[in-house]
């Protein structure tokens, strides 16, 4: 153990080594001419006691070469060697569990723990050191007892904060390279030359050690020596680094830094932990569940998230915070529910949130499963962000994109019929059988608009319903409006699939050329659909941008062509806020958020569901609202033929 101060430090390191090694050992001590005198002080009273061999150097010589001299030492004995920082702690019964794949296995010439700041082997995310006190240390390692370290995975490097180091490899080269003086790096030359001979370095995932990091150095010195450092590795090994990506890409330490990341959630959480069942799809679900966590990990301390429709059945997402204050995200993907619930099973206190479930192969089961995290003092919210729990169309749309109201188990159409991985048809009503007792027992349903409400409660009665809409993620700014008599601009706002309207904007498009009306669409649209010339497609845009975008292309008024009951329409309330005229179809919560902006006096057209086949009619309403809209301070428009202004 080489030492330089940081007494305090020292003693506990020490402390815990006689305390939690049960195997019989031996200790190098190297004072690196600490700048106080108690520390060796200290060091030559302790090593009197138990028998260690102290090296004082005369002179500061680095962390490289007192190494080098604490392993020269170290040689004299026929034994496996432990390089062991001064501010590393171990945990009772450590001494097994690191040198077992030495004494198993030959070729293995070093071996790394866990822990809160190892670089690949640091938790919950590698690279990243994270806050833990000794006592939650102590805890992480008895819970990380439980897994399975025959699991040991080999790895580019090892970290020589607490490596053991196997005897036939010391033989072969014996000391850490002094171009790294005064450290940072060493180990990994170290190991790369014994990588070279056939060796390979191990991480144990049983093993939790804690490190303080950079107390050798200071935190300024030490990202010093690792650019001066790293710049020496990657010319001496050109691959290292894109080995450790490659690494870090497929992380098969992943599975153990999420279990042990869970724990320590759980040990430092602040309240119950939130647990999502989310999807993988994006949208506005996934940028509201998004803004959740970030709020609760800083409430709570951590979020996690049940993951369905992606790579793998589930996956597991754990969200936190760094040090500094970074959020992170540790995830790993498993086909085993029985692996999901063995994950979490170290959260004692939850909070189920159910925010869509929609992709996962096999849905009807979802309630039921989710329902099974639920401990008797747990609280369950389920958010409304689409229709999913009262059909597997989560739009309830018909064919042809269709909205006839919502349907009725007895003689539903084939649309709201779901099929299991074995092909057996799920009814209407036995879907709603399987999602009724996780609506029942959840305390709170949230529908973010009155229209969602009304139909979610239309099926599901006894629903502790209630209405909270979302606020706008971007504050949109409001535009400044055009000159009366501006050319009419129709601007088509979202990504456009099939049910938000994809259709309408190809008939539009197709029908502005001579109409006297620009059309452009600020979204993308599903592949299967074409917006021809002359109408023009912006792509991919930021809300924060809205106001710019469509000052760019001279945007008179908008149209939000969605054609399902949407239970907030996140485009519908940025369109209102840039103060633009806007046009939706009359229904869902996209017709509710403009009445009420008709209430406030703003220029607004609710469309026949008709109109959505009438391309003409659309185009003239938009001429007209784009004048009207503008020209007058009245903001109450005359109706046009078949149009509700």
């Amino acid at each position: 153990m080489p030492v330089y101060g940081n007494l305090s430090l020292v003693q506990d390191a020490l402390t815990r080594v006689v305390a939690h090694t049960e195997i019989p050992w031996r200790m190098v001590l190297v004072d690196d001419a600490s700048p106080d005198t108690e520390t060796v002080l200290f060091l030559r009273n302790w090593a009197s006691r138990h028998g260690a061999h102290l090296i004082e150097n005369e002179r500061n010589l680095g962390f490289v070469s007192s190494a080098n001299l604490g392993l020269e030492q170290a040689m004299l004995w026929p034994d496996p060697v432990v390089l062991l920082n001064s501010d590393a702690f171990l945990p009772e019964a450590w001494a097994p569990r690191l040198l077992r794949p030495l004494l198993e296995d030959p070729r293995i010439a070093s071996v790394t723990p866990l822990s809160n700041d190892a670089e690949l082997g640091s938790v919950p995310s590698p690279g990243l050191a994270a806050l833990v006190t000794f006592d939650e240390a102590q805890a992480l390692d008895r819970f990380a007892q439980n897994l399975n370290g025959r699991a040991q995975v080999v790895a580019p490097t090892s970290v020589g904060f607490c490596m053991a180091m196997s005897r036939t490899a010391l033989e072969l080269e014996p000391s850490f390279d002094p171009a790294f003086t005064p450290g940072y790096g060493e180990e990994v030359d170290w190991c790369q030359r014994l990588r070279a001979r056939g060796f390979s370095h191990v991480y144990v995932p049983d093993l939790y050690v804690a490190h303080l990091g950079g107390q050798s150095f200071g935190q300024t010195q030490k990202h010093i020596l690792i650019r001066r450092n790293s710049a020496l590795l990657a010319k001496r090994y050109p691959r290292f680094d894109v080995e450790v990506c490659m690494f870090l890409r497929r992380d098969p330490l992943v599975t153990a830094r999420l279990a042990v990341g869970i724990a320590r959630a759980e040990l430092q959480r602040n309240g119950a932990v939130p647990i999502y069942l989310g999807h993988s799809m994006g949208g506005g679900a996934d940028i509201d569940l998004q803004r959740r966590l970030a709020t609760d990990v800083a409430r709570v301390g951590a979020g996690l998230v049940i993951r369905v429709g992606g790579n793998y059945r589930f996956t597991i997402e754990l969200h936190h915070s760094q040090a500094d204050g970074t959020l992170c995200v540790t995830s790993a993907g498993t086909e085993d529910w029985d692996l999901v619930e063995r994950l979490l099973a170290p959260v004692s206190r939850r909070e189920l949130v159910y925010s869509c479930a929609v992709g996962d192969i096999d849905p009807v089961v979802l309630p039921e499963l989710f329902l099974s995290l639920k401990g008797p003092e747990d609280r369950l919210t389920v958010l409304v962000h689409d229709y999913f729990a009262l059909s597997p169309n989560m739009t309830l749309l018909e064919e042809n994109e269709q909205w006839q109201g919502l349907p009725e188990p007895t003689h539903a159409s084939s649309r709201h019929v779901a099929r299991r991985p074995n092909g057996r048809a799920v009814p209407l009503v036995e879907w709603r059988n399987a999602w009724r007792p996780l609506v029942d027992r959840a305390e709170r349903v949230i529908c973010f608009s009155s229209a969602a409400k009304m139909l979610f409660a239309e099926v599901y009665k006894d629903a502790r319903i209630e209405v909270c809409p979302h606020n706008l993620h971007v504050a949109v700014p409001a535009l400044t409006r055009p000159a009366p008599g501006a050319h009419p601009v129709l601007g088509i706002l979202g990504n456009l699939a099939p049910h938000k309207g994809a259709a309408v904007a190809e008939r539009l498009a197709r029908a502005c050329r001579n109409s006297g009306c620009e059309v452009v669409l600020l979204g993308e649209i599903d592949p299967a659909y074409r917006l021809p010339l002359p109408a023009r497609k912006h792509g991919a845009y930021g809300v924060g941008d809205l106001s710019r975008l469509a000052a760019r292309y001279g945007i008179t008024c908008w149209l939000i062509p969605s054609l399902w009951p949407e239970t907030f329409s996140f485009t519908t309330h940025e369109a209102l806020a840039t103060g633009l005229p806007i046009m939706v179809f009359d229904l869902g919560g996209q017709a509710e958020a403009v009445r009420a902006a008709e209430a406030r006096g703003a220029p607004v057209a609710l469309l026949p569901l008709g109109l959505a086949e009438d391309p003409q009619a659309i185009l003239t309403r938009a001429r007209h609202l784009s004048h009207w809209g503008f020209a007058r301070e009245t903001l109450r428009a005359p109706a046009a033929s078949g149009v509700r202004a």
